[in-house]
């Protein structure tokens, strides 16, 4: 009945994972729409996929929009993928973001009619970011009008890009001139390392080739302290040249800027992680506030991207852990330790585990710092519990625990392991309902755990990420 290519109009009734939309055709067929649909919105979309009970396509026009939408403020929009959600009214994205975590805990965790409350909204939406991270490429994703220019009339060079890259495309990137997302101080660093390169014609570094120079740009800023790093990794370390940037960035910052660092490797990745850090001026590090505590921030290390809402998020863990005062804590993937000096006041004691070095080595200046002599972290790796068990258990099996594991969430060992310490309660923060939802079921297999609740959090606006905390209870 319908073929590849086929254009079709729908009214949009709903969303999907995968960042879709969902319409349905006069056979009842549904289907599912990529692309900056709303729901409400009437679109025509051509179909590319066909499946026996219903399409996918790609959204080309709208044909009426939807009261729910808003309109876009970048000019990137539709190209970057880091904002798919500013054509969305902000209360419209909080409704989808805590029906996300609904979907994800039924469909893929099985929980049944789960306790999911509504998402706790940001103070800000734009402007809240306290970290950068973009690549060098060399070349540059252009956009349909600059396809059909001659490149003499290009205002950008063909063979260089600073910036985020389009999704689906990991070889170009777009070149990203400003970020509504980021301080005006943070716009203005990546600006001066851009023009730095471009004037002295410095080579991109080629994931083909494995030849070049330029690889990432890290800016991060404290929201609580405006204190600025500038992160910049290469292939090698030039000093000389390092310290004409260092001088550029101090004329474009001033006293804004706290640090600058060029950070080096020749891993074969792209990942914005440097294997040796040369400093060139300040301390090569920076600090944030999270409620009464000050944090250090490495170059390497993690620490929540949107500070205001991750006091709200840490309030949220408080809630949800019911301390009262005497429990021995762990904390999993703790990082820098934010977290656990957080919860340190209302627990006896509490043990940070972190597999990176530099991270652990900044939980523990941290808690020195502030005095909290019931904090401890130790480098551990959670995939070979055999091994640490030992000193797991010479601290004291825990009476509950927190564990804030990346996107790809937690290794089934590290789920096993768990199940085998069994603490009375496990607090599960998740920036992803996917990974929440199989953790969860794997947790609760054979009736050993039940959820209890779950509290979604947007620490992302005008995005589709969501971070939530779940309290899981053992039987």
């Amino acid at each position: 009945m319908y073929k590849k290519g086929q254009l079709i109009e729908t009214e949009i009734f709903d969303t999907a994972d995968k960042n879709r939309c969902v319409g349905k055709l006069e056979e009842g067929i549904r289907v599912f729409v990529e692309g900056a649909a709303a729901v409400g919105d009437t679109v025509r979309a051509q179909v590319y996929q066909i499946k026996k009970r219903y399409l996918v396509a790609q959204l080309t026009d709208i044909l009426k929009f939807s009261e729910r939408r808003t309109e876009p403020r970048c000019i990137y929009f539709g190209l970057c993928g880091g904002c798919k959600w500013q054509h969305l009214d902000y209360g419209e994205q909080l409704r989808i973001k805590r029906k996300q975590v609904v979907d994800s805990l039924e469909h893929l965790g099985g929980f049944e009619n789960p306790e999911v409350r509504e998402c706790i909204p940001a103070e800000e939406i734009f402007g809240y970011r306290n970290k950068i991270d973009m690549d060098f490429t060399d070349q540059r994703y252009l956009t349909v009008e600059e396809m059909n220019t001659p490149e003499a009339e290009l205002k950008k060079p063909l063979d260089f890009a600073l910036g985020f890259h389009a999704p689906g495309c990991f070889s170009k990137a777009i070149d990203i001139g400003h970020c509504d997302l980021v301080s005006e101080e943070m716009n203005r660093a990546v600006e001066t390392v851009r023009r730095f390169c471009l004037n002295r014609k410095l080579p991109v570094y080629s994931t083909f080739t494995h030849e070049g120079f330029l690889r990432n740009l890290v800016v991060r800023r404290g929201q609580r302290t405006g204190e600025l790093m500038v992160n910049l990794i290469t292939l090698t370390h030039d000093a000389p040249l390092m310290r004409e940037l260092c001088t550029e960035l101090q004329a474009a910052l001033g006293d804004k800027l706290t640090t600058f660092i060029n950070a080096t490797t020749d891993r074969k990745n792209m990942a914005a992680f440097g294997d040796r850090e040369f400093v060139l001026c300040g301390e090569g590090s920076i600090s944030d506030r999270l409620g009464e505590y000050t944090c250090r921030i490495s170059p390497n290390s993690f620490f929540q991207t949107n500070t205001v809402q991750a006091e709200k998020l840490y309030n949220e863990i408080l809630s949800a852990a019911c301390f009262q005062g005497s429990e021995t804590v762990y904390d999993l993937f703790c990082g820098t330790g934010s977290i656990a000096l957080f919860a340190s006041k209302y627990c006896g004691r509490i043990l940070g585990i972190e597999l990176v070095a530099a991270a652990v080595a900044d939980a523990q200046k941290n808690a020195e710092e502030h005095g909290a002599k019931n904090c401890t972290f130790r480098q551990m790796d959670l995939m070979h519990f055999g091994k640490i068990r030992a000193e797991l258990e010479a601290f004291g099996l825990p009476d509950a625990v927190i564990t804030d594991p990346p996107r790809a969430g937690m290794h089934p060992k590290a789920v096993e392991m768990l199940r085998e310490l069994a603490p009375p309660a496990v607090i599960y923060v998740s920036c992803n309902p996917a990974s929440l939802a199989r953790d969860g079921r794997l947790l609760c297999e054979g009736g050993r755990y039940r959820l209890v609740r779950t509290q979604p959090v947007d620490l992302f606006p005008q995005t589709n990420h969501v971070e939530s905390v779940a309290r899981f209870e053992r039987v």
